[in-house]
């Protein structure tokens, strides 16, 4: 049995730990924000992908609480990005049936840029073909904190503490744990990304830079998902006895 928090009935959570954007572009001779725009055409193949091969719920890793530390240009275009890339995923989400929602906080974020998720996620809420979750200014650890000091008033169990972890994520009672995660680029860790939701994620990386992720890729890993034998700490039913 799945432990208590983790949803397969509405197909698979996978997160995407979206990686190579910028060494993509270096290898091209090209400035990094060409690799971050090369990155999204990349999302836009794989959100339409993604519910034919099972998957419910799609978290993608967009920009991190630690890439403020970037260069101030990089950053800059990635923001950009973003206030181009909602309102244009808005309109494609309410023709597919994807619910768009955001992860993270909120409150260091351009105004113009809330206000442009808040629009998204109240056009897209009725979306039930895919779970579209972008974190951005997220850190999986700072989320864990504010939802540990939000459980000091009241018995802290799993089931109260996912519940807290959705509504410090900005989920409200949205909490899925992850079935799979996949990180491109070649690096292998998890970037304090999701760590309480991946406890018993399988997890699978690929040297494959983000920009270059086709669906393809996508069927190639959910294949190595479905060879994996999830046992969730039992012991498998034909070694018991």
């Amino acid at each position: 049995m799945p432990p208590a928090g983790s949803d397969t009935a509405g197909g698979l959570h996978v997160a995407i730990i979206m990686d190579g954007n910028g060494r993509w572009a270096q290898r091209r001779s090209l400035r990094r924000a060409a690799g971050h725009r090369a990155g999204v055409r990349a999302v836009r193949r794989v959100v339409e992908s993604a519910p034919s091969m099972g998957i419910g719920a799609l978290t993608l890793y967009a920009f991190s609480s630690d890439n403020w530390q970037r260069p101030k240009g990089e950053v800059q275009a990635l923001m950009r990005l973003l206030r181009e890339f909602i309102p244009s995923e808005t309109r494609r989400s309410v023709r597919n049936g994807v619910r768009l929602r955001m992860i993270g906080r909120r409150d260091r974020l351009d105004p113009g840029l809330v206000r442009s998720i808040e629009k998204a996620e109240a056009a897209t809420s009725g979306g039930r073909a895919l779970d579209l979750r972008l974190a951005i200014d997220y850190s999986a650890r700072d989320q864990i904190l504010r939802a540990a000091s939000a459980l000091e008033a009241e018995g802290a169990t799993r089931e109260s503490f996912d519940r807290r972890l959705a509504t410090a994520g900005g989920l409200g009672d949205g909490y899925r744990d992850v079935d799979f995660l996949i990180r491109t680029g070649g690096e292998q860790r998890l970037s304090d990304f999701l760590l309480w939701e991946c406890a018993y994620a399988e997890l699978y990386f690929t040297p494959v830079m983000w920009p270059d992720f086709t669906a393809a890729d996508l069927e190639t890993a959910l294949a190595e998902f479905q060879r994996r034998q999830r046992r969730f700490g039992q012991v498998p039913e034909s070694s018991a006895g």
